[in-house]
């Protein structure tokens, strides 16, 4: 792991843009569609497509483990690290799940799980469908 000043300032600019990112996004989407499950979903999804499409550019197919360069820290480990929200989600549906929002709760981690994943691969594939890798 890479704990030079670069790389720390690499993940912390990018960790500091993502994370007002994430607040402005969900935020805006939770007012419109009236609960902060939803600003979470939406971040989750559209970072997922994100991190899929910045992995495709770095990562060739078949590749393993994850590069580590000043760029892949900033957008990666920082940026798509400061905006997706994972423990945020699990907190609204453990929210959900004690106002007595059981099925709620469930369709949020079902759904979240299969789209998320599946943007992921969407952005991947985009990638190389363009071929833009590095």
């Amino acid at each position: 792991m890479d704990t030079s000043l670069l790389a720390l300032t690499c993940v912390g600019l990018g960790g500091g843009v993502g994370a007002v990112l994430r607040h402005l996004f969900s935020t805006i989407v939770a007012r419109k569609l009236g609960h902060g499950t939803f600003g979470i979903l939406a971040v989750n999804v559209t970072g997922c497509l994100l991190i899929g499409i910045i992995a495709g550019f770095f990562l060739g197919p078949g590749a393993t483990g994850a590069p580590s360069g000043p760029i892949w820290l900033l957008l990666v480990v920082g940026l798509c690290g400061g905006y997706t929200t994972v423990s945020s989600f699990s907190l609204q549906t453990l929210t959900l799940a004690r106002e007595g929002h059981g099925g709620p709760a469930l369709l949020n981690i079902g759904v979240s799980l299969v789209l998320c994943l599946s943007a992921t691969v969407i952005g991947f594939a985009l990638t190389y469908s363009i071929g833009a890798t590095a």
